[in-house]
């Protein structure tokens, strides 16, 4: 696992490395405390990040998406040359999962290089919220409009795993999904993208993906919104993940952050 101010390629965080936004001060994003919450392995074309024990899942993944119960969650990295015409994204996945024994897992895939993953951690009032993202903007959307045409390589997507030590209802797991989603909105709309000045700035992709995991327990909370512990962890670990990935992204590929496409 890299430790906060890396990426996966064990590349340290300098003063010009988007990376080095996982430190906020006061706040706790350290991931050597991360161990013990979760465990990323990252060997292309898979990321996997083991969950500390079953844990309660919600999501629109596409491989077990819903409720469910899981372990781990697991990337698969695609390029458009994987995903011809001929070709079914979700049995390419499927088939893939099965050659690693992983068909057990909740999955997403995205054409982002996994290795240019983000960690973070967050801990409010005893409550704590561990993210793993990965940031593409190439098939960045407006939320309430589409660009005209198909987007052009490289395409890219926002997939992002938040887990919170904390049991919560149905209920309470729904609303901490919307506020993982307002979070990666809010850190998009940051970075500031606008391929199309005459259009609003990027607020997230077409093929976005977030997957919540939550502890097991007798006593799950009720509520997961702004005013509660588990929503400020889960939004702090959220943004303090995508930030610096949507950072690595604009940089990369040639856009200042904050200022636009």
């Amino acid at each position: 696992m890299p430790p906060a101010g890396q990426i996966c390629r064990g590349r340290l965080a300098g003063p010009q490395d988007p990376a080095r936004l996982l430190r906020l001060p006061g706040r706790d994003s350290g991931a050597d405390a991360l161990t013990a919450t979760l465990q990323v392995s990252c060997a292309q074309p898979w990321l996997t990040v083991r969950l500390p024990g079953l844990c309660r899942l919600l999501s629109f993944a596409p491989h077990r998406p819903g409720f469910q119960a899981a372990d781990k969650v697991i990337w698969r990295e695609v390029r458009n040359a994987d995903l011809g015409p001929e070709v079914d994204p979700l049995a390419l996945l499927r088939d893939g999962l099965a050659a690693i024994g992983g068909l057990d897992a909740v999955a997403m895939m995205t054409s982002r290089d996994i290795r240019r993953h983000f960690i973070a951690r967050a801990t409010i009032e005893g409550v704590t919220a561990a993210c793993v993202a990965t940031v593409g903007l190439g098939n960045g959307e407006a939320v309430g409009s589409r660009r005209p045409g198909r987007p052009g390589p490289p395409l890219g997507t926002v997939n992002i795993l938040v887990h919170v030590d904390a049991a919560l209802t149905d209920a309470a797991l729904l609303e901490a999904l919307s506020l993982a989603a307002e979070a990666r909105t809010l850190a998009v709309l940051e970075g500031g993208y606008r391929p199309d000045p005459a259009r609003p700035p990027v607020t997230g992709t077409g093929t976005d993906c977030i997957v919540l995991a939550a502890a097991r327990g007798a006593a799950p909370l009720a509520y997961a919104g702004k005013h509660t512990a588990v929503g400020e962890a889960l939004g702090r670990a959220v943004l303090d993940a995508v930030r610096p990935g949507v950072a690595d992204w604009l940089v990369e590929n040639g856009h200042r952050p904050g200022k636009g496409g």
